[in-house]
């Protein structure tokens, strides 16, 4: 048996200095005997091997992990995306629409949602066409239009208001501008505000119609409909919300 003065660890074979009382190797006492069944120097590699066994594991469920993970789509990419428990609503794919297509088509999909009562539809795109305006580069009247009924169906009156304003203070006589102020009227149950639209749009009506802007046409059964209903509200004629 080798001296604890001077040596080499009986347990492991590390040399140790002169006066050492365990071994800096393995943490054995110099001098003692090797335990029962285990070879010299394998006490040492123990904890090794048990932290081998398990970066292998590691190793191994991380490989699961990347294999069922592969035919996921990578984060951010554009294409339907099922919401969960709604297999039947697919997103559209905006991927390759510019800033003012993505908005249009996502108002699209909210107010046809509105339109069928399709609450589910609605309260997922909502958020997403909110987002898409906010990120134009410049609005136009149309595209404050599209917002405006966004957000009035969203519950933002005040919101809604302000965007008619807009349109009227960048273009007075715009017919848009006074359908945004009649239907955030009528949500607000503001029977003055309604009045004063009414007579502003039928004010305005043939000059404007003779402009000739394109988002008159595209929007033509929304202002039809509104002046129907401006020229009704003398007999009480009922009346209709825009949605297009």
């Amino acid at each position: 048996m080798t001296s604890p003065g001077s040596g080499f660890c009986n347990s492991c074979g590390t040399a140790f200095a002169p006066g050492a009382r365990f071994c800096h190797g393995c943490g054995r006492a110099l001098g003692a005997a090797p335990a029962k069944g285990v070879a010299v120097g394998s006490a040492d590699r123990v904890p090794w091997l048990i932290a081998g066994g398990a970066l292998a594991g590691m190793i191994v469920l991380l490989l699961l992990l990347v294999a069922r993970g592969a035919g996921t789509p990578a984060a951010g990419a554009a294409g339907p995306v099922p919401a969960p428990g709604e297999p039947g609503i697919d997103a559209p794919d905006i991927s390759q629409l510019s800033p003012k297509e993505r908005f249009d088509r996502l108002y699209n999909r909210v107010m046809q949602a509105a339109q069928s009562g399709d609450q589910a539809t609605m309260t997922r795109f909502m958020p997403m066409a909110l987002g898409a305006y906010e990120m134009l580069d410049s609005a136009d009247a149309d595209a404050q239009y599209h917002a405006a009924l966004l957000r009035v169906h969203n519950g933002d009156v005040q919101g809604s208001r302000a965007l008619g304003d807009s349109i009227l203070a960048a273009q007075p006589g715009h017919l848009l501008g006074y359908v945004v102020l009649g239907t955030t009227a009528r949500w607000a149950k503001d029977d003055a505000g309604l009045t004063k639209s009414y007579r502003g749009f039928l004010a305005h009506y043939d000059a404007e119609m003779k402009a000739n802007r394109p988002e008159y046409t595209d929007h033509r059964a929304s202002i039809d409909g509104f002046r129907r209903d401006a020229l009704g509200a003398k007999t009480g004629a009922g009346q209709r919300e825009p949605g297009s």
